[in-house]
Order: structure tokens, then sequence, then C-alpha cells
């Protein structure tokens, strides 16, 4: 009798557990400035959530609302921000880091590479809750192609299959003067070992020469925007006419201020001095131009162009630096598309996340300011809600 009683009591416990949970995810948002991201803007609607997804979003009040309302006057409602490429470090632990990562409005991030067991570890704890954290997709290792021999990649990519994981880390190819044989090879093994078992491939190609070689072996995921030369709108064209996705990282050449240190000196975006400190520089820190015209003639060429930011420290100062950079180049109704939809098709998400429409996973940020009027208040997260449920929350 006792084991029935404790039972019951398990069960009745685990049941007011699952009632909570399915709480969470029901919402409603009123009296926001709405930030589609299909194009479509609503000066002030309203957002219901059921189940962790969209169930209608439209102006005015809601005829019904769903679990908690929150009044989102004076905010804007945009989209979770998405980064397909961001250098995780887990220090000073993952939970600070993953934290970190929502405090600034990224609600989905696709790790840049690094340790699979470790990136799968922290995503089973966000799944599971033990720590609060943006939808996180792990990646495998970096691979210097160049250095890496055919059975060696395909070793790679049946490790990440054992593991589930569904990408590759970036896969560099030589980019001056262009790949090399060796490069070929071990990218040809790697994209044939993928194909056999889901695994995608994503190819770091800085220069036109590697983008240009990566198109050519039928790579359909480039993780960099060239950033040594300039990308011909005849380029621009074949990358639009093989469906090739690419992300960017516009801010990559642009010097940093303020973030490693408070003196005014500019810096490359891991606190060596700029421009001689730029990865692989071509000197002068021509990069900075490369990066963000590059970025706008495909962009132009109908490429869908995604967010790979490629930083490791603070998301917020991160995101600052690069929108800034955008910013020279592109509309602010531009930079929704970049963040949103072209970042999630990159992720095979577009179904899913990267703009608020019904049906879709509810992953929304409420900023303190338009979006639409300048990217400085991108940076004004003030509350943000993945799958429907609250994960931060500031005081107003």
């Amino acid at each position: 009798m006792y084991a029935i009683r404790t039972i019951v009591r398990v069960a009745a416990v685990a049941a007011i557990a699952l009632s909570q949970a399915a709480m969470a995810q029901e919402l409603t948002i009123t009296n926001a400035h709405i930030v589609v991201g299909n194009g479509e803007v609503i000066d002030n609607g309203s957002i219901v959530i059921r189940a962790g997804r969209i169930d209608s979003i439209a102006a005015g009040k809601p005829a019904r609302t769903a679990g908690r309302v929150i009044d989102a006057h004076g905010m804007s409602a945009m989209p979770g921000f998405i980064d397909a490429h961001r250098h995780l470090t887990f220090r000073p632990d993952a939970k600070t880091e993953m934290q970190s990562l929502l405090d600034a409005g990224f609600t989905t991030v696709l790790s840049g590479g690094g340790a699979p067991e470790q990136q799968v570890k922290v995503r089973d704890q966000i799944e599971s809750g033990e720590i609060n954290g943006p939808r996180l997709i792990p990646s495998g290792n970096v691979l210097f192609l160049a250095n890496t021999a055919p059975d060696a990649a395909r070793a790679e990519v049946r490790k990440l299959a054992q593991l589930g994981v569904k990408y590759t880390g970036e896969a560099l190819l030589t980019p001056l003067p262009g790949p090399t044989a060796g490069d070929l090879a071990a990218l040809a093994a790697l994209l044939d070992e993928a194909g056999k078992s889901g695994v995608k491939v994503q190819v770091h190609a800085t220069s036109t020469a590697a983008m240009m070689g990566a198109v050519d072996s039928h790579v359909a995921l480039l993780v960099h925007m060239p950033n040594k030369d300039w990308i011909t709108k005849e380029q621009a064209q074949k990358l639009a006419a093989t469906n090739t996705k690419i992300l960017m990282a516009a801010g990559f050449g642009s010097p940093v201020f303020g973030v490693f240190a408070a003196d005014n000196k500019p810096r490359f975006r891991d606190g060596k001095p700029w421009p001689e400190g730029i990865i692989d520089g071509v000197g002068g820190g021509k990069e900075a131009g490369y990066s963000t015209v590059n970025s706008r003639t495909v962009f132009d060429a109908g490429v869908a162009v995604g967010n790979g930011m490629d930083t490791n420290y603070d998301p917020r100062l991160g995101l600052a630096h690069e929108l800034r950079a955008w910013n020279l180049v592109f509309s602010p109704r531009d930079m929704v598309k970049l963040m949103g939809p072209n970042t999630a098709a990159y992720l095979d998400m577009g179904d899913q996340i990267g703009s608020l429409e019904k049906g879709k996973l509810a992953d929304i940020v409420l900023l303190d300011g338009d979006p639409l009027e300048g990217y400085w208040n991108w940076t004004k997260a003030r509350t943000v809600i993945k799958a429907g449920k609250v994960v931060v929350e500031a005081k107003r």
C-alpha cells in the first residue's frame, strides 16, 4: 500500500511539473511594435503563444489571450537573434556563457567548432533545463584541410555521425593563392562521407579562389565571406545559381574598441593590435572593406547571406560591432532579413525560426526601441523568449 501511495504521489508531482512546463509556453504579448521578419511591420499588435509556438499575430488586441500577458508598450518585438558561427569557449563556465548569449537576444546558436563532445553535453544541459541557454547546435572540430588526409576527414565525419552532430566544424581551404590539390582531396573525402551519413559540411573560404573552389566542389554551406579580395558580380551570380548559402562576419577586418582594454587603441577581435594582428591579413586592414562590400555584392545577387559573427567575446559587444559593419552597406530592413530568415535558411530551419509567423517557434526579443530606426536599438534586449518561455526579463 505504501508503495502504491508513493507511486501516486510521484505521478501527481510529475503531472504538476508537466502542467507548469506547458503553462510556461502559454504567453500573450500586447501593445508591441512588431517587426515580423518577412518584411511586414505591425505598428501596434499582439502575439498569442500556445505550446511554445505562435498561435496568432495581428494588429490590435487579441480575441483571446493565453497564459501570462506581457504589456510591451513602448517596445518592439522581433525574431530571436541567430548566430550560425559562434566560437564557444565555455569560460568562465558554460552556464555564464550561455546566459550572456540569451541576455544579448540570441535564441539559436550554431557552434563555430571545437570539441563536439563538450558541445553535446552543454546542449543536453540546456534542453534538460539544467542551465539556461539558447538553442545550441553542436558542430565538429575545425579542420585544416591542407593538413588533413582524406581518411582522417572521413573518420571525423563518422565520429560526428555517431555523436548525433549534424554539422562539421569549419573546413579551411588555403586562401592564397588558393586551394591546393591536398585541400581538394580532403574536401572531396569529407563531402563523400558526409553524404553517406547526413552530416552537413561547412567550408571556411576567405578568398574568392577558395570560395569558387568550394562552389566547384559542390559545397552548399560557406562559413565566411571572402575578405582577401573582391568578389565579382559573375562570381556572386554563380553562388546564387548553385543555391550556395554563405555566412558573413562583416566586421572581421574592422577594429574593435573598448572590448579588451579601455585605452582607445584599435584591436583585432582576439585582442591583438589592429591591423597587424588580423589573421591571415593582407595588409593595412583592407579586410574591413572587402568584408562589407563583398557582403553587399553577394546579397544583391540573390544569395541567402546569413549571420555568422565569428567571435568569442561578450555577445552584446560582439553584436554591436558586427551591426556597425552591416550598417555601412545594409538598411535596417535588410539586416532583419540577414539575421532572421537568411540565417534560419542556412540552418535549414526556415520553417521553424527567423520570423514571427503563425506556427513557428515563439523565439522573440522585446527591445527598447525600434530596430528599424537604427542598429543601436538591437543591443537593447529587454525580454527574451525562447519557444514561448521567458528566459530573460530585465526590469523596466
